[in-house]
């Protein structure tokens, strides 16, 4: 087990129920590991009945070969150009830069990332914001670069998201010898999305507001997986 990211409470109020959320800390994922050992070895005796377990999309994208070392990375000329014009923030490195514009281009096309650019350019002039990743979607959403105080070897890396996260979610629910759901997630400072759960929409709406504070952090604490449970 481990701390709450700093600052943050392990228990939280949502619809009238307490949840704890609790922080399974790990070893560092790395190229070639599998994610059902690590599953098995770090969460299977600590995932109660009637839990959510809940699995950071990094770990689900690394597992599956989805990380890549920035010098690996050769940015087109237009990734140059519209990583110049992306917002970035303390909490995030998003698009901001060449490589994972390259990659964003490379995993939503072209047309769908010249789309989003052209409508947030549009909509920025009114003052609105987020519109460049309502149009690109999940995958571009998705997509971590270096930050900041990011475990190493990742803090060289673009990692993309996991690839079907719906069916990563089944598939370990299934691997669990206690009845309990599994989400796999995206937290951060600014907010969250659930990628891909075994729980129904108003159940995935319910643990963004759980998690959404992010109790876990996503750098240094080093804990990928976590637990919320009904307290």
């Amino acid at each position: 087990m481990a701390e709450a990211n700093a600052g943050k409470a392990l228990t939280i109020d949502v619809d009238g129920t307490s949840f704890s959320r609790i922080p399974i800390r790990t070893r560092v994922v790395l190229h070639g590991d599998e994610l059902d050992p690590f599953i098995s070895e770090y969460a299977q005796g600590v995932v109660q009945q009637g839990d959510i377990l809940f699995v950071t999309e990094k770990i689900v994208a690394i597992t599956q070969g989805r990380s890549y070392p920035i010098e690996s990375i050769q940015p087109r000329r237009l990734a140059r150009f519209l990583s110049r014009f992306v917002v970035r923030t303390p909490h995030g490195i998003g698009l901001g830069m060449p490589e994972t514009m390259e990659m964003a281009l490379r995993e939503c096309g072209t047309p769908r990332i010249l789309l989003a650019a052209a409508v947030s350019a549009v909509t920025k002039l009114f003052g609105r914001k987020g519109d460049f990743y309502r149009v690109a979607g999940d995958k571009a959403r998705a997509i971590d670069g270096p930050t900041e105080g990011t475990m190493p070897p990742y803090d060289r890396s673009v990692v993309l998201g996991p690839d079907r996260p719906r069916e990563v979610a089944a598939h370990l629910k299934s691997l669990l010898t206690v009845p309990a759901e599994v989400a796999v997630v995206d937290i951060n400072d600014l907010g969250g999305n659930i990628l891909g759960s075994t729980l129904d929409r108003a159940g995935e709406q319910r643990l963004v507001r759980i998690l959404g504070d992010n109790p876990l952090g996503q750098g240094r604490e080093s804990t990928p997986l976590g637990i919320v449970r009904p307290v």
